[in-house]
């Protein structure tokens, strides 16, 4: 099996830290190292390095080999610009299939936190065989809650058991729902929040392609030749216009499968979620990069830049001091971060973004 790894996203919601030259992927958040690092390895146990796959902007191509030095320099894949997910996994598809679409290939984010690493693991194994069978196979993750923030998947028909765990149809991708139609999906218990990850034979892929998005499928093939002949793609890939292989593909598609899986899963989305993910002290306070004094404070998240910082009557906060500039806001709020990020695109504040 071989891997690949997006990591083309600029983080807005983790505004001040994620910045466009440095975005949260690429920053410490975890324990253990980056983001993408844990990524890495997390599926090096089963995927040997020289199988894994970054693609990105071309300006973090620098950042990923120092992050990654055993990562061979021909496998990080360097889009020209941000087309979503369906352009880019294709590029990587035309990389990675070059000596056989046959092999199956896993699609990861960089950006996700995964408790449970070997029970992914596991689950990564399991949709590999049923990928081998021609589905489409994605990761479903049994939720813990009502969650509005994520989209769903509904499992149909069971297939069987793969690597020891069961494995089912698709019956349907859903968007993000509101508070009681996520309620729903919990009670009704056959409905997993989507994760994103995804994992095919690179031909079952292409094929996928060629059936659902024709247009797209004709400027890959303009893509293979340019990489094949070792030439620039840029030309090519301006004529590409962005679309998420959710919308593309897999929302279409008639051969999908699902392995649900229950391993901490977290797409790190907001300043909220990297409060979820690391440890917390008594008080529920996590405190990152900074020395925190606290006086009746309790679930505030303190992200800091080597400076102490003090709170007094604090509940459910997050601070952020990135250096040149503060965020303080209520976690509950934490997905509202983007507006500052708007605001400053507005006001022509590149200095900060």
């Amino acid at each position: 099996m071989q891997a690949l790894i997006l990591a083309g996203g600029t983080g807005t919601r983790l505004w001040p830290q994620s910045r466009n030259a440095l975005p949260k992927q690429l920053l410490d958040l975890v324990e253990g190292g980056t983001m993408m690092q844990a990524t890495v390895n997390r599926i090096l146990p089963i995927i040997p390095i020289e199988n894994i796959f970054i693609a990105s902007n071309r300006v973090y191509g620098p950042l990923i080999k120092e992050q990654i030095p055993d990562l061979p320099k021909g496998n990080i894949i360097e889009e020209p610009s941000a087309k979503h997910t369906a352009p880019c996994i294709g590029l990587g598809a035309v990389h990675m299939g070059q000596a056989d679409t046959d092999q199956v290939m896993a699609s990861l984010h960089a950006d996700h936190f995964i408790a449970d690493e070997e029970g992914f693991r596991q689950g990564l194994l399991a949709a590999e065989e049923v990928a081998r069978q021609g589905y489409l196979v994605t990761l479903g993750i049994q939720p813990t809650g009502p969650e509005t923030g994520y989209g769903y998947v509904q499992r149909g028909a069971e297939l069987g058991r793969y690597n020891d765990q069961l494995v089912y149809e698709a019956a349907g991708f859903l968007e993000k729902p509101d508070l009681a139609t996520a309620q729903r999906f919990v009670d009704e218990g056959t409905y997993y929040w989507n994760s994103g990850i995804f994992i095919w034979q690179i031909s079952t892929l292409l094929e996928a392609f060629q059936n659902y998005m024709p247009e797209f499928y004709d400027q890959l093939g303009q893509l293979e030749q340019a990489v094949k002949a070792g030439q620039v793609i840029d030309s090519i890939w301006a004529t590409i216009r962005p679309q998420s292989i959710d919308v593309g593909i897999m929302e279409r598609a008639n051969k999908v499968a699902i392995v649900p899986v229950d391993i901490g899963w977290n797409d790190v989305g907001s300043w909220a979620a990297i409060h979820a993910i690391n440890p917390t002290n008594e008080h529920n306070n996590v405190a990152l990069g900074a020395e925190h004094i606290a006086f009746e404070t309790e679930g505030t998240l303190v992200q800091g830049n080597g400076r102490l910082i003090a709170t007094i009557g604090l509940k459910d906060v997050i601070i952020v001091d990135s250096g040149d500039a503060i965020l303080v806001c209520a976690k509950d709020k934490a997905q509202d971060v983007k507006k500052v990020v708007d605001w400053l695109k507005q006001n022509g504040r590149t200095d900060l973004l």
